[in-house]
């Protein structure tokens, strides 16, 4: 029998999901999605898996627990159905923040959604720009780890921006800046912060030469966007040109939709591993740009058993 690839996508991006499917030259699976009365939610395939080899596409965002347990429905009615082998694309990893354990008696929730992942029946792992890359190591699979920074370099590369440095909002983050600003051709800095609180970010240093400068500041994700206006107003104060804040996942809760158009910078850039929130939508500071392309790549990768590194050559064309 020939090998045979099917797509199902959850509710979470469906708008990525169908993008992915175009690039595959393939439709989405047909898969019949419902909340009963209760708020449990109900999978049903409505076409056979058996012997096929799944990609099952689900970001775990907003509203994060329904979205979840969606996909772990999803993966347990594929393994129920004699599915073949089961990768599930995940563009954005919830619960990824809490990596760690940071205080007494708080859990490492990250590892907890691995292993429900693996415990349900997923056979592989695709997702991108995890909060920390060790998340990795919390999965007995094959994990695919993709990243946004070739994408985003791309993009601040054709804007041709006058004296650039890239900025890291933290210590944490300047290893994976320190790339970027290699792939820009132009220097790095690093501010610091500390956190007194969840969701509330104090920068109190900025190391290296801002002045008179464009600043790029990118980090993984941006949630309330309190750290990264933050870091707007700082890089200002230290006499910084014009301000450009960037991420891979726009998660854009509460405030910060406000926070950005109130904010004193020029742009802020936000791939479509999350659809972005109805309140950002008129924004005219908010751009997206879309990783579909590479996420097709990876999955047509992993079916015909190719390098998914690959996808990391700076002269690979999606």
């Amino acid at each position: 029998m020939s090998r045979r690839m099917l797509v199902f996508a959850g509710t979470s991006n469906q708008a990525m999901a169908t993008e992915i499917a175009d690039l595959l030259e393939t439709e989405l699976g047909d898969v019949k999605i419902r909340h009963f009365a209760n708020g449990e939610i109900y999978v049903r395939y409505k076409e056979s898996v058996r012997g096929a080899e799944v990609f099952l596409f689900q970001s775990i965002c907003h509203p994060v627990n329904d979205t979840l347990m969606e996909l772990l429905i999803m993966i347990d009615a594929a393994k129920r159905a004699s599915a073949a082998a089961i990768c599930v694309v995940i563009p954005h990893f919830g619960y990824a923040r809490q990596d760690k354990k940071s205080a007494a008696r708080e859990p490492i929730t990250a590892k907890l959604v691995a292993d429900l992942l693996t415990v349900a029946g997923a056979d592989r792992i695709i997702t991108m720009d995890l909060h920390q890359g060790q998340i990795q190591g919390f999965f007995n699979l094959p994990v695919n780890h993709l990243t946004a920074l070739g994408t985003l370099a791309d993009y601040y590369r054709a804007l041709d921006l006058p004296n650039p440095v890239v900025v890291s909002p933290d210590v944490g983050r300047a290893k994976v800046n320190k790339k970027l600003s290699d792939m820009l051709g132009c220097p790095l800095a690093i501010m610091h912060k500390g956190r007194p609180e969840h969701n509330v970010a104090e920068i109190t240093t900025v190391i290296g030469q801002v002045r008179g400068r464009t600043c790029i500041i990118t980090d993984d994700m941006i949630d309330t966007a309190g750290s990264i206006t933050a870091g707007a107003d700082a890089l200002l104060e230290k006499g910084a040109q014009s301000v450009y804040i960037g991420a891979t996942h726009g998660i854009f809760s509460g405030p910060a939709c406000a926070r950005i158009e109130a904010a004193p910078i020029v742009e802020c850039v936000v791939t479509n591993t999350i659809p972005l929130r109805a309140a950002c939508s008129s924004s005219k500071k908010i751009k997206v740009l879309s990783v579909a392309p590479m996420f097709a790549a990876a999955i047509k990768n992993v079916y015909l058993d190719a390098s998914v590194s690959d996808l990391f050559d700076p002269d690979f064309q999606f």
